[in-house]
């Protein structure tokens, strides 16, 4: 690729990374910018997933550093997450995703109608309604499966869930799943690297991009709170759908 293009990727994937680390969908940005360089749909799969790990890593330690992510409570979401991740990847390589780019919009809406009716939602933390095991044995390893087979939401699905089912605020709940996102990014990159469908220039490049993008992202998140985060989650979710639907009508 030329020093040009490289340049665009960097740009393209530090606004995605400073969006993925407060509200997700940022892939909305960096997988139309990868196809739109000529690579392959797996191709740009795969590249996305090794650009995104720089920026959950980021946007995961500095969550980490201010002491709003627990990873002891978090041993289990983390190996069911890599578990799902696994299987979902090798499985996008196999199948056909066009029931997901039906039913992921319809989902997402879904979350943004939720979160746009329920004003208090994730403002202030509460008693959990599910246990950690259950948690890891349903949400972080159905999520991680998805992640790793299609990917778009998964940050806004982790985070809705620990609002949901763990109790916890939405600056917790977004770090924890920066957390996870992290590690099925990163299982997922090892499933796809052992099928050389990387293209290592692109993905350094807009890593770059992600890392700086991601920490400003993830310190704009706590500093400015839950109802920062709640609107900037129903807008990517209404984004996300748009972009899902008019894709499958193409």
């Amino acid at each position: 690729m030329s020093a040009e293009i490289l340049i665009l990727l960097f740009l393209i994937a530090g606004i995605a990374g400073f969006v993925d680390a407060i509200a997700g969908g940022g892939g909305l940005l960096t997988i139309p910018a990868l196809l739109f360089t000529g690579l392959s749909p797996v191709q740009s799969l795969a590249t996305n997933k090794l650009q995104a790990c720089f920026g959950s890593f980021s946007s995961t330690r500095h969550f980490m550093k201010s002491g709003l992510i627990d990873i002891r409570r978090s041993l289990w979401w983390i190996f069911l997450t890599a578990v799902g991740a696994i299987f979902g990847t090798l499985l996008v390589q196999q199948l056909d995703k066009e029931i997901l780019e039906v039913v992921m919009p319809i989902a997402l809406i879904v979350l943004a109608f939720y979160s746009l009716t329920n004003r208090s939602l994730g403002t202030r933390e509460s008693s959990p309604k599910m246990s950690d095991k259950a948690y890891a044995l349903s949400v972080a390893s159905t999520v991680g499966a998805y992640d790793g087979f299609f990917g778009p939401g998964t940050g806004t699905f982790y985070t809705m869930a620990n609002i949901r089912w763990l109790g916890m605020d939405f600056v917790k709940a977004t770090g924890h799943a920066k957390l996870l996102n992290f590690v099925s990014n990163i299982v997922s990159l090892i499933v796809f690297a052992t099928g050389g469908h990387l293209v290592i220039a692109a993905g350094l490049a807009m890593g770059a991009g992600q890392f700086i993008g991601a920490r400003f992202g993830a310190a704009t998140a706590i500093a400015r709170g839950a109802g920062f985060i709640r609107i900037l989650t129903i807008i990517m979710c209404l984004l996300m759908s748009a972009g899902l639907l008019i894709k499958f009508i193409r």
